[in-house]
């Protein structure tokens, strides 16, 4: 018997080393490869999943961590694309390569999720993922335009 969790609302057990990191896992063994790999030691941010609700950078959580867990991957945020982050993000062409992008919604999704409204200085301290593109005025006026989509559906 391995590690029993749920990504995406799937119940999976995980037979791998208890140590490995959550994003292998995700990727290598449940093929779900939105997630993705970045810089390995949690600072850029494109492995960003959700862990019980939590945003987490999956390529330092061990698989042990998730036992019991509930895990989002960017591909349950919204099957069709309809989520007011995935909306703000396409209306104002926030990717340029796209590669940090997955990471920076779900990171974004789980801060609008905890605060529906967060101020200017609330999105600088808590979207801390790295876009190499440098697209972060645009993320910026984007998380705006998700906090008025929320509110309106």
């Amino acid at each position: 018997m391995g590690t029993r969790f749920k990504v995406n609302g799937r119940s999976v057990d995980v037979n791998a080393d208890e140590a490995m990191p959550l994003l292998w896992v995700i990727r290598d063994r449940l093929g779900l490869t939105g997630t993705k790999f970045g810089c390995g030691i949690a600072q850029c941010g494109a492995c960003t999943v959700h862990m019980n609700g939590a945003a987490v950078r999956s390529c330092v959580v061990p698989l042990a961590a998730a036992a019991g867990a509930n895990v989002k991957t960017i591909e349950a945020l919204s099957p069709d694309r309809s989520h007011p982050v995935q909306k703000a993000w396409e209306s104002c062409a926030v990717p340029q390569c796209g590669y940090c992008q997955s990471g920076m919604v779900m990171a974004v999704a789980a801060l609008l999720e905890s605060n529906p409204d967060p101020s200017r200085e609330e999105v600088d301290a808590s979207i801390t993922n790295i876009c190499r593109c440098g697209t972060y005025q645009r993320i910026r006026d984007a998380i705006q335009v998700a906090v008025k989509n929320a509110r309106h559906g």
